[in-house]
């Protein structure tokens, strides 16, 4: 059977930066002191060509591949310079051909703390520690329609960004590393690294990501242009025409447009991402809308 999947893990990164990327891990704006930014999201993800390792092709037995995502979210100010951000994602999957069945549930909650460390003539630096568990007792091992892979994780990011205050320019990159635990499949042996290994345990790799955005953020509006490139550290690669495992390295980079309206308090913000270049991933195109609401506390 031919299949594959792009990373949920990294769907999820994605979408997550997709719905209310004013507040988000990834970039430098915070919300003040004593306020609150809530934020319901939609992301939608789909692909019909993959690269099996680096071998890019279709898959007649699913057609189109679809992942879609509602998520809820929430910055808090804890100070202006100190923000606190959490989510929960439900995510469902779905093909358009071939009989494997999708798969639906709460993925995993995320929480993340945030803090600005440098900040004087338009220049400053951030830094970022954050981690997700599972909600439910998912299938990790039915790619590509599990909706994640069960692995908890741990990440520490830098942020580095130039403001130019008359204008609203400004130029954003970032650079992470996660952590990935171990996880367990309901069986007792598997394929991985050319290997039989004779346990329900299975290494995730852990993985970095990079980014850049160059955009203009006024007090009412914000749009950008950005890069993004995620890739594990190791792993093997998907068998000929098999299915993915959560072993396998994945690597992708990114490219797309943010955009943001909130002249009060409500807002609404969207993304627009496509996969230029992978490996063991599908070639997706994913977009998000978001609602937001900001109050004081």
């Amino acid at each position: 059977m031919k299949v594959t999947t792009t990373s949920i893990f990294i769907l999820t990164l994605l979408l997550m930066a997709a719905g209310a990327q004013a507040q988000m891990p990834h970039d430098v704006i915070y919300m003040p002191r004593k306020t609150t930014c809530l934020a319901l999201n939609y992301g939608h993800s789909s692909w019909t060509e993959y690269w099996e390792n680096t071998l890019k092709r279709e898959n007649l037995n699913i057609g189109t591949h679809t992942t879609q995502m509602a998520m809820a979210m929430a910055a808090v100010g804890i100070t202006d310079r100190l923000n606190v951000i959490a989510s929960v994602p439900y995510v469902w999957t779905q093909t358009s051909a071939g009989n494997l069945m999708g798969q639906k549930g709460f993925q995993d909650a995320s929480l993340w703390v945030k803090y600005k460390a440098f900040d004087k003539k338009g220049l400053s630096l951030h830094g970022v520690v954050g981690g997700s568990i599972p909600l439910t007792n998912y299938v990790p091992d039915f790619l590509p329609m599990s909706i994640g892979l069960q692995a908890r994780t741990a990440t520490g990011r830098i942020i580095a960004n130039y403001s130019h205050s008359p204008t609203g320019l400004y130029l954003t990159g970032h650079g992470s590393y996660s952590w990935r635990s171990n996880i367990f499949i309901d069986r007792y042996s598997y394929q991985a690294d050319g290997r039989l290994y004779s346990t329900n345990e299975v290494r995730v790799p852990n993985a970095i990501d990079l980014g850049a955005r160059l955009g203009i953020l006024k007090s009412k509006w914000q749009t950008e242009v950005f890069a993004e490139r995620f890739a594990c550290v190791d792993g093997d690669n998907i068998r000929r025409n098999d299915m993915p495992f959560p072993t396998n390295k994945m690597e992708m980079t990114t490219i797309g447009w943010y955009g943001k309206v909130q002249p009060r308090n409500i807002g609404v913000s969207a993304r627009v991402g496509y996969v230029v270049e992978g490996l063991n991933v599908g070639q997706s195109m994913n977009y998000s809308v978001a609602f937001l609401y900001q109050f004081n506390y």
